[in-house]
């Protein structure tokens, strides 16, 4: 698969008047076109100041980062990586519609041209949103307001999803077959999705790849490859296979004890 991003030797740190407090220790990885990684971590551990620096919110102190093999030289120059970015809510604004709450990345980047219009209206309606265009959202599901927010995000054609704990607020029926959908919906477009989760299951079922950080501050200890015979369309019956159970006694056991990092392919 052609490499899509490359981030070598990152490291960051917070600064502030009682002093710095460090959050990265030169991580290095790749990120392959159509992967979908996952990245689990102890609480704290610095998983969303990663997923900042991928999305050129900061710079790292030390390290690079490179997309498409073009070396990011500082955040302004991120906007060559098409990026879309979901965070833990959907932030969807109740005074618009549904229809203008998925539509507003065009309207802010200046890009409401016809033919994207019609692929926001094919997209709500491939995913079972088109009757609920004019709505509210508080008049949808927790589960569909996910979904409006993921086209919200396909609509601006992004190369890379960041998902920063998007399921979180859902209740765990819905969270279950929300995260499996929209994993569904991403691999389905070819796009390639970091995913950050406190929950090991999710990674395990979502998941191309999973990567483990230390605690604070962070550094890889662990990259696991994932892989199913069963339709990963069907998380619960992902979860009842043996190579699940495997994959999790071991992820569980490098979260949980402070051992040297491994690779595992």
């Amino acid at each position: 698969m052609e490499l899509l991003l490359s981030l070598q030797d990152i490291s960051y740190a917070y600064h502030n008047l009682k002093g710095e407090t460090p959050a990265l220790s030169h991580i290095s990885f790749e990120v392959s076109q159509g992967e979908f990684l996952a990245i689990v971590g102890p609480s704290g551990c610095g998983k969303s100041t990663l997923l900042s620096i991928i999305a050129g919110l900061l710079m790292p102190e030390e390290g690079s980062l490179f997309y498409k093999g073009q070396y990011i030289t500082d955040c302004g120059s991120n906007s060559v990586m098409k990026v879309g970015y979901m965070l833990q809510r959907d932030h969807l604004f109740e005074w618009r519609t549904i229809y203008r709450n998925v539509i507003l990345g065009l309207e802010l980047n200046r890009a409401v041209t016809k033919e994207n219009r019609d692929y926001v209206l094919k997209l709500l309606a491939d995913y079972d949103l088109y009757a609920f265009k004019d709505k509210k959202p508080s008049e949808l599901s927790g589960g569909m307001r996910q979904r409006a927010a993921l086209i919200r995000t396909m609509a601006i054609h992004p190369d890379l999803f960041l998902l920063d704990e998007p399921f979180s607020a859902l209740d765990s029926q819905t969270r279950l077959n929300v995260s499996a959908d929209i994993a569904q919906i991403i691999r389905g477009t070819n796009k390639t999705a970091i995913l950050i989760t406190h929950d090991l299951s999710e990674a395990i079922t979502l998941a191309d790849r999973v990567l483990v950080l230390s605690k604070r501050p962070a550094c890889v200890k662990c990259e696991m490859s994932i892989h199913f015979d069963t339709d990963r369309s069907d998380p619960l019956a992902i979860r009842s296979t043996a190579e699940y159970q495997l994959y999790f006694n071991q992820l569980w056991e490098v979260l949980t004890n402070e051992q040297p990092a491994v690779q595992t392919g």
